[in-house]
C-alpha cells in the first residue's frame, strides 16, 4: 500500500483496530475471513471483456493460485466473458517476482488480471520489494482457505499435544515445510511456535514452490512439520504418506480437529483474489468487476470451491481496500514481533 508506517505506528495501528493482541492470541486473519463479506443479489450477465484473456499466476503450477486462477479463467469463459484465457505462470518469492514482472508487462493491459492474496501480501511485508501491491488495482477477494499442518506418516508426532511439547523441547530441531518466505505458511509457523511457547526466533523455516515439494520434504525426512492447504496436502493424505495434526480454524474443517479446539490457541484464515493493472481505467475496472461476480456463479466455480472445500470470501471496492490495509499492516507486525527473516 501506499501508506508508511513505523514499528510505533504499526503496532500502535493493530492494536487499536484488533488487528493483532497478544501473539497466543487467534491470529486475525480467522475473522477477516468472515467479516465484511459483501452480500449480493442475484448473479449479473458477464459483459464480453475479449475473445482472448489473459491472468498471470505469480506461482509455480498446481498450487494455490494456480487452481484459483484456472478456476477462474474456466469460469469466465463459460460465464460468457471471452471465449478462451491463457495463462503465465511467473513462481517465486511469494509472488513478488511475478507481481513485479505483471506491473511492468501488463499494468496497462485492460485483458490480463492477476491472481493473488494473503501471501503475496506476506511476501510483500518481509521483502519490501520494489514493486510492491501499491502497483495494482484489486477487482475482487474471492476464497478464503485453512491451513493444515501435517507429518509423515512414521513420524511420532499424532496429534497437537505431541506437536507442542516437540515445538517447545527443540524448535531448531523440528525444521517447518511450507510455502514462499513471509507468507501465510511462514507466518503461521511462527505463531504455532509462539503459541506452544517455543521461540519463534529459533524456527527453522524451508520455503518451497508448491504443495508437491512440502510433502516431498516430508516423506524424505527433510522436514519434520510441513504446513500447506488441504487441497495440497489430500492426496497424500488418503494415500497414507502423511498423517495431519490440525487446522488452523476456529472450528474442524475438511473433517479433521482445529488447532484450537486441541488447546493449542492458533487460528489463520489464507484469502485468494484477483488484480489488475494500476493503469485499467475506472470503467473497464467496473466490467472487470461484473464478469468476475459472473463467474463466480457459474457452475464450474461453485463446483470447484466444493471439491478444493474453499470457502467463498466475496470483498470489493471500500471494504476490500481497507481489508488489505489492515492485512498489510498486520504481516508487517508479525514480520517484526516473530523476528522473520527473508
Amino acid at each position: 500500500m501506499t501508506t508508511s508506517f513505523n514499528r510505533r505506528q504499526i503496532l500502535a495501528r493493530a492494536t487499536a483496530t484488533g488487528a493483532i493482541g497478544a501473539l497466543g492470541a487467534p491470529f486475525a486473519t480467522s475473522a477477516w475471513a468472515q467479516a465484511g463479506a459483501a452480500a449480493r443479489s442475484a448473479p449479473p450477465k458477464a459483459p464480453r471483456l475479449a475473445g482472448t484473456l489473459r491472468i498471470v499466476i505469480p506461482a509455480n503450477p498446481g498450487g494455490g493460485w494456480d487452481q484459483t486462477g484456472r478456476a477462474l479463467g474456466a469460469a469466465l469463459v463459460g460465464a460468457g466473458a471471452a471465449d478462451q484465457v491463457e495463462y503465465e505462470n511467473i513462481g517465486g518469492k511469494g509472488g513478488t517476482i511475478g507481481l513485479a514482472k505483471y506491473a511492468e508487462k501488463y499494468g496497462n493491459d485492460a485483458n490480463t488480471l492477476l491472481m493473488g492474496g494473503m501471501v503475496m501480501v506476506g511476501a510483500v511485508a518481509l521483502q519490501k520489494p520494489a514493486v510492491d501491491m501499491a502497483q495494482i488495482q484489486p477487482i475482487a477477494r474471492l476464497t478464503s482457505d485453512y491451513l493444515v499442518a501435517a507429518v509423515a506418516a512414521k513420524s511420532p508426532i499424532k496429534n497437537t499435544k505431541d506437536l507442542t511439547d516437540a515445538l517447545r523441547a527443540d524448535l531448531r530441531g523440528m525444521p517447518v515445510a511450507g510455502g514462499s518466505a513471509g507468507g501465510v505458511d511462514h507466518m503461521f509457523a511462527g505463531v504455532l511456535a509462539r503459541a506452544a511457547k517455543a521461540k519463534p526466533e529459533e524456527l527453522v523455516y524451508k520455503p518451497f514452490p508448491g504443495g508437491a515439494d512440502v510433502v516431498e520434504a516430508l516423506v524424505s525426512g527433510s522436514a519434520a512439520v510441513g504446513l500447506s492447504g488441504y487441497s495440497e496436502f489430500s492426496d497424500a493424505i488418503a494415500a497414507g504418506k502423511l498423517r495431519a495434526i490440525g487446522v488452523s480454524s476456529r472450528r474442524s474443517a475438511f473433517g479433521l480437529p482445529s488447532f484450537r479446539e486441541q488447546g493449542l490457541d492458533a487460528v489463520m484464515a489464507n484469502w485468494r483474489g484477483v488484480f489488475t493493472g494500476k493503469g485499467v481505467a475506472p470503467a473497464r475496472m467496473a466490467e472487470m468487476l461484473t464478469a468476475v461476480e459472473a463467474a463466480t456463479h457459474h457452475e464450474s466455480w461453485t463446483r470447484t470451491l466444493k471439491q478444493n472445500r474453499w470457502e467463498p470470501s466475496w470483498l470489493t471496492g471500500k471494504d476490500l481496500a481497507e481489508f488489505m490495509e489492515l492485512d498489510l499492516t498486520t504481516a508487517r507486525v508479525m514480520v517484526y514481533l516473530l523476528k522473520l527473516k527473508a
